[in-house]
This record gives C-alpha cells, sequence and structure tokens, in this order.
C-alpha cells in the first residue's frame, strides 16, 4: 500500500473511534480498527495526538457533504431536492455535534477552521444551485434561498438550538417552502 494510501485507511478508521471516545480512544483500538499492527501507526504518525488532530480534521472536512449535494438530481421536484440535502445537512449536522461532544470544543485543531469563510461561501453557492431551476416560482433569488435553507436545516437539526426536537428532513422542507403562515384557498 502507498504511504499516502495508508495514511488515509489509518484516518478513515480513527474517524469513528474519536467520534466515540475523543482523545480518550487508544492506538490499540485504532490498530485493530484499521487492520494494522499497532506499531504501524507510529511509522505513520509521529504521535497518537498528531493522528487524533488529522482525524478529526477529516471528520469535519466538508468535502463529502459537497459532493453529496452535487450529486442531487436538479430535475426532481424542489421539495424532494431540499429534503434530500435536509437529510445531508442534518447528518452532517448530528455527525459534527456527536464530534465535537467526544473531543471537546477547545481541542477542535485550529487548521479546521481555518478556510470557513470559503468552504462557507462554497457550501452556500452549492445549496442555491438546489433553487436555481425553479427561480421563477421563489419569493426570493437563489442565494437568499439557500442561507435561509442552511439556517433552518442547521438550527432544525441541533439538538441544542431545536430545544431536543430535532425536525425531520420533511418539516425543513415544508417549513422553508410553505412557512407557517394558513394559506386558505
Amino acid at each position: 500500500m502507498r504511504p499516502e494510501d495508508r495514511r488515509a485507511a489509518i484516518i478513515a478508521a480513527t474517524v469513528p473511534l474519536v467520534t466515540e471516545h475523543g482523545y480518550d480512544v487508544s492506538t490499540r483500538q485504532i490498530a485493530q480498527a484499521a487492520d494494522i499492527a499497532e506499531g504501524t501507526i507510529f511509522r505513520v504518525f509521529e504521535t497518537k495526538d498528531e493522528l487524533i488532530n488529522e482525524a478529526v480534521r477529516a471528520a469535519l472536512d466538508p468535502r463529502e457533504t459537497e459532493e453529496k449535494l452535487r450529486a442531487i438530481d436538479p430535475a426532481l421536484p424542489l421539495d424532494q431536492r431540499v429534503q434530500e440535502a435536509a437529510t445531508l445537512l442534518q447528518h452532517r449536522m448530528a455527525s459534527s455535534v456527536r464530534l465535537v461532544a467526544a473531543v471537546g470544543m477547545a481541542r477542535i485543531p485550529h487548521e479546521a477552521h481555518a478556510d470557513r469563510e470559503a468552504r462557507h461561501a462554497e457550501h452556500i453557492k452549492l445549496l442555491s444551485q438546489l433553487f436555481e431551476p425553479d427561480r421563477a416560482n421563489l419569493s426570493c433569488n437563489p442565494l437568499d434561498a439557500a442561507r435561509f435553507f442552511q439556517i433552518l436545516a442547521l438550527g432544525g437539526s441541533h439538538p441544542h438550538l431545536a430545544g431536543g426536537q430535532i425536525m425531520e428532513p420533511a418539516e425543513i422542507t415544508a417549513f422553508l417552502l410553505d412557512g407557517i403562515r394558513r394559506h386558505d384557498p
């Protein structure tokens, strides 16, 4: 196995362990999950903390979610596109909350936040593309729709912000697209 592939495989095996155990995960647990000898970890990473920091960075990397957002079929009806995206954002929020709870906010590597503004702009751009095919039927432009959607989806998916009652993707979709005002015929 190429060194970069081995490194990536060890990081990938470490992510769920860090999410479950935080920094208390043992190198023995990591080695078992990666199906390698424990000493192999230290041929790839100088310290256990270096490996865990890399696993945290990988877990917080939004690229996988962004790829899944890009894969949503723009030919689907708007409510289906929004519900699929809400499911993705909800999953991302849940995994991030679990990770931060396990490692603590103070232990999140600073570099994990380094390109936050650029990533946020890319995220909003991707979300706005969900709304673009229905631009004529929206009361706002697709960029604003994306911002409102992200606020609602992430806020409704965060256990503390949602008051312990997480919104379902269908609820997020209905609220975003229909609002709370009664629409009498």
